[in-house]
């Protein structure tokens, strides 16, 4: 009879990987987005540890605070005896490297650098895999994407009125053609005046020139209502002759899921057309 040797680096290369494809049971989430979506997915129950900013679901607000998206306390984390700590593109890498020095599991998600729609979903997605929700993840995205697809068909055929979103004040900062915040303006039925590239620096002398139909403050605080008052300032704008000049909240709009993505889309399609309410 033949008989084969494992050699045994092989052996324990095979018992790490199972070992890494094992279903978590204790997670730390880095980043408000990835603590929803895991909401979303069911796995609150295993959630251990969140940071400050993660605000929601609102029974977040209750979990174990180990730091903040890019200054985590490493002992709280490892009192809390994770399986998992998933990181975002925000955390220290040299804090990365701790907990994985320590044996901890880290994975990195870039949700930040996300463009599209799509490659939120394809995050997700992947995170579903991981804590091994595969199927409700992948029900989930669908129910977005023909959500999405659903409110595209009514727009892509009415008005393109061209659209201002605005994500940051002194210096004026607005959403590119190179970020998922484009989505929402096209996807919604709009033209976004903003450039391409990742800079979204900004003039309000190009503004002007640009002259845009609609502009949307992304919620800065007190600010939010200040930068209205002084866009109202700019009669010649069509946007003020229309008093079209909205606040929306920032949350829905720079952390989605695929799911909140979907449904703030429908809330800016019904903005830049009101013949959708």
């Amino acid at each position: 009879m033949l008989k084969f040797t494992i050699p045994v680096f092989l052996v324990f290369s095979l018992a790490a990987s199972v070992f890494a494809e094992k279903t978590p049971e204790r997670i730390i989430s880095l980043g408000p987005v990835i603590t929803e979506e895991l909401y979303l997915l069911g796995q609150e129950d295993k959630i251990v540890g969140v940071t400050v900013y993660c605000q929601k679901p609102d029974d977040a607000k209750n979990k174990e605070k180990i730091g903040n998206v890019m200054e985590v306390n490493i002992e709280k984390i490892i009192d809390l005896k994770p399986d998992l700590v998933l990181a975002t593109g925000l955390t220290k890498p040299e804090q990365i490297n701790k907990l994985k020095s320590l044996g901890i599991r880290v994975l990195s998600f870039s949700i930040y650098k996300n463009k599209t729609f799509s490659q939120i979903c394809e995050q997700f997605m992947e995170l579903g895999e991981i804590v091994g929700n595969k199927e409700k993840a992948e029900q989930i995205v669908r129910k977005a994407k023909k959500k999405v697809k659903s409110i595209h068909n009514k727009t892509k055929n009415l008005s393109n009125p061209k659209i201002l979103m605005q994500i940051g004040a002194k210096p004026l900062w607005i959403a590119t053609k190179d970020s998922f915040l484009n989505d929402f303006i096209v996807l919604a039925g709009g033209e976004n005046i903003g450039h391409s590239g990742r800079n979204g620096l900004y003039s309000r002398e190009k503004v002007l020139e640009q002259n845009p139909d609609m502009i949307l403050i992304i919620t800065m605080g007190i600010v939010s209502d200040e930068e209205k008052e002084i866009w109202q300032k700019y009669n010649t704008l069509n946007a003020v002759k229309n008093n079209r000049i909205y606040i929306i909240d920032s949350y829905k709009v720079c952390s989605p899921t695929p799911e909140s993505f979907a449904e703030t889309l429908e809330e800016i399609a019904k903005l830049i057309h009101p013949e959708l309410r």
